[in-house]
């Protein structure tokens, strides 16, 4: 893929409230805005990378892209699992992302509790690979450290920040 590293960012919206209720695995989602600008060599399926709640850390993270069989979505999506446990929601925050490797293909699963099983070694997985030097330093990006926030700082370019959608910096 030769769009990764991708570099996004937009405002986290409601989802479908599976995440953490059904799943016990929160996902911060993604606007349609975001998603409908992805290139095209990002297929669907199940990401990793870094990611960054307005100016706050950075923090390993898995994305699932695509439909999510399992639930039989008819929109294509961009969710992510932030690997780390917040103290509350943070809807309508800005979050940065960098989405660096490829785990597998979406894919529908026999029950709640394989698809559980899935993300969970997908978790696993990143944490993993997200440890290799080469992924490791895109943590201190300076794409994390230029990220706009909600505040009136925000660049005088900038209509909306569930607009924002970039790959570079």
């Amino acid at each position: 893929m030769k769009s990764l590293p991708y570099f996004c960012r937009g405002e986290v919206i409601r989802g479908f409230g599976r995440g953490s209720k059904e799943l016990g695995i929160p996902t911060a989602n993604l606007p349609d805005s975001v998603v409908d600008h992805l290139p095209a060599d990002i297929s669907t399926g199940i990401y990793y990378g870094w990611a960054c709640v307005g100016d706050g850390d950075v923090y390993k993270m898995v994305m699932s892209i695509g439909w999510n069989p399992f639930y039989k979505n008819i929109k294509k999506s961009m969710e992510a699992h932030l690997i780390h446990t917040f103290k509350e929601d943070f809807y309508g925050e800005i979050v940065s992302f960098v989405v660096v490797g490829y785990i597998r293909p979406e894919t529908s699963f026999n029950s709640l509790e394989a698809l559980i099983m899935a993300i969970t070694n997908d978790i696993e997985e990143a944490k993993v690979k997200l440890e290799l030097p080469e992924h490791l330093k895109l943590r201190e990006d300076n794409f994390f450290t230029s990220a706009p926030s909600t505040s009136s700082t925000m660049p005088p370019t900038s209509s909306s920040m569930s607009q924002t959608i970039l790959n570079g910096h």
